[in-house]
C-alpha cells in the first residue's frame, strides 16, 4: 500500500470515496506479496496493482461493487483444471484479496484519512483489517503507530464501545464476559510485552489462576487442568 499512499492521501483530501483491494495471503507462484494494493475511486480512476495484470480487471470490478453496496468483499484468485476458463493467475499461484470500501459514511474512513498521509510523509504505521469472520466485522480497520497508539475499531471510550458492539449484533451477555483493558499488569511498554501480558491473562482465565506471584502466596504453580462447564455446580442422576 505505500506505493499508492500519496494518491490515496489526495483522494481523502478531495473528499472522494474509493475502495482498496489488498493482497492478504498468497500461495505458490504469486506475482505480488501480501500488502500489495489497488484502489479505485467513485469516478472509476484506478491506481496500484495486486498481481501485475492477470486479474486486475476482476479486482477493479470488485472495487466498483464494494463502492456501490458498501460491503467488504473477500475473494480468491487462482487456477484449477476444473475451472480453467475462470479469471485466475496464469502463473499457477493463488492470491486472497480483501476489498474494503472507504466511503464518507463508512467505518474505514477515519483510518484511511490518517494512514496514507503518514505513509506519504515517510512515517511508520500499520493498518490492520479483519479479513475473516462474520460479515458484519470483515473489513473493520485499525491504525497502529510505533508508539503503541491506535485509531479505528476499538479505539473508543467504554460506553461508546458497548453501543458499537450492540450495533453489530453482539448480545447483552457477551460484553459482560469481555475483559477491558485486557492483560495483566506487567508494566508492559513494547508491543511484545503487551502481547505477553494479554496471553498471561488468557492462560490465567482458562486455568483459574489469580495472576498474582506465587512467591509467599502458598498457591500451587500447576493446577488441575479439568475445566468445569460454565454455570454448572453439580448434577442430579
Amino acid at each position: 500500500m505505500p506505493d499508492i499512499a500519496e494518491r490515496l492521501d489526495r483522494w481523502v483530501g478531495q473528499g472522494r470515496d474509493f475502495a482498496v483491494a489488498t493482497v492478504v495471503a498468497v500461495g505458490g507462484s504469486a506475482p505480488r506479496p501480501p500488502g500489495a494494493a489497488r484502489a479505485v475511486d467513485a469516478d472509476g480512476t484506478a491506481t496500484g496493482s495486486v498481481c501485475g495484470g492477470c486479474v486486475e480487471g476482476a479486482v477493479y470490478e470488485l472495487c466498483r461493487q464494494a463502492l456501490g453496496d458498501g460491503e467488504t468483499v473477500p475473494e480468491r484468485f487462482g487456477y484449477s483444471d476444473e475451472d480453467a476458463f475462470a479469471v485466475g493467475l496464469t502463473c499457477g499461484g493463488v492470491i486472497d484479496i480483501l476489498v474494503t470500501p472507504v466511503r464518507a459514511d463508512g467505518p474505514a474512513r477515519p483510518v484511511f484519512a490518517t494512514a496514507p498521509a503518514a505513509a506519504a510523509r515517510g512515517e511508520a504505521a500499520a493498518v490492520a483489517r479483519i479479513a475473516e469472520g462474520p460479515a458484519r466485522l470483515r473489513g473493520r480497520t485499525l491504525l497502529v503507530r510505533p508508539d503503541g497508539s491506535y485509531d479505528g475499531f476499538g479505539a473508543h471510550p467504554e460506553p461508546d464501545r458497548n453501543e458499537r458492539l450492540r450495533a453489530v449484533g453482539v448480545t447483552e451477555l457477551e460484553p459482560a464476559r469481555r475483559r477491558s483493558p485486557i492483560g495483566l499488569d506487567l508494566g508492559a511498554r513494547t508491543p511484545e510485552e503487551t502481547a505477553l501480558s494479554i496471553a498471561a491473562e488468557i492462560v490465567a482465565g482458562r486455568r483459574g489462576g489469580s495472576g498474582i506471584s506465587p512467591t509467599g502466596a502458598h498457591t500451587p504453580i500447576h493446577r488441575d487442568t479439568a475445566v468445569r462447564p460454565a454455570g454448572r455446580i453439580g448434577s442430579v442422576a
